[in-house]
């Protein structure tokens, strides 16, 4: 069972979400929240698997809601999916480094939704090529590429992997490129991970722009 929590200021966003969610097999939604605040408390007393989290909310808002269960070693188990108006705002960057795992319109189709709470609950980020670009464009604006722990440990063909991940594509997706095994992609990618201690792929992506990986041309 995918437990899941909902943090939205807007009570119809919250309703539908539930409903949704409710009746999923597989799914329960534990608990709603209205503000970052209560967001917490909620984590805090109910643990769940995933929250789906709103950025603007009045009091604290997401990205110091994001923050907060990052800096907190007991709710780092919740996985983030951001639900937002917009595809990409000035927020998206800031919401990856502060820990988000995946980004979610709100006007998305119900199975999208569905969808996106599994592959995050499986450790997975949810990052489409479309919303890794833009990323990569708002990183671009903020600053060069700095020094990333670890980065010098990997070989040439896990650097060459993580800066595939970057480009948003999954497992599947980069072997096609690539004309290998979906296994050996996964392999180089999970053991990148622990050299660079990412806590997921959506912060794979993060370091790869930070050290300025990138593929050829």
């Amino acid at each position: 069972m995918i437990r899941v929590a909902v943090a939205d200021d807007q009570a119809v966003v919250r309703m539908g979400l539930r409903a949704l969610l409710e009746r999923e097999p597989g799914m329960e939604c534990v608990g709603e929240a209205g503000d970052g605040q209560a967001a917490l408390a909620l984590i805090r007393r109910t643990h769940p698997d995933v929250l789906l989290l709103d950025i603007r909310m009045p009091g604290m808002d997401g990205l110091a809601t994001l923050r907060a269960i990052a800096g907190d070693p007991e709710l780092r188990g919740t996985r983030i999916v951001v639900v937002t108006t917009f595809a990409v705002d000035e927020y998206v960057f800031t919401a990856l480094q502060a820990g988000a795992s995946g980004f979610l319109l709100k006007d998305s189709a119900p199975d999208e939704l569905v969808n996106a709470v599994r592959v995050v609950a499986a450790g997975e980020a949810l990052l489409s090529p479309a919303i890794t670009r833009k990323v990569i464009g708002l990183f671009g604006r903020q600053g060069d590429a700095r020094p990333v722990e670890g980065i010098e440990t990997l070989t040439p063909r896990e650097r060459e992997l993580v800066a595939w991940v970057a480009t948003g594509r999954s497992n599947e997706e980069i072997a096609r490129e690539l004309t290998i095994s979906p296994d050996t992609v996964r392999t180089h990618v999970s053991r990148a991970m622990v050299k660079l201690r990412a806590r997921d792929r959506a912060q794979l992506v993060v370091f790869a722009m930070r050290a300025g990986l990138a593929l050829p041309g």
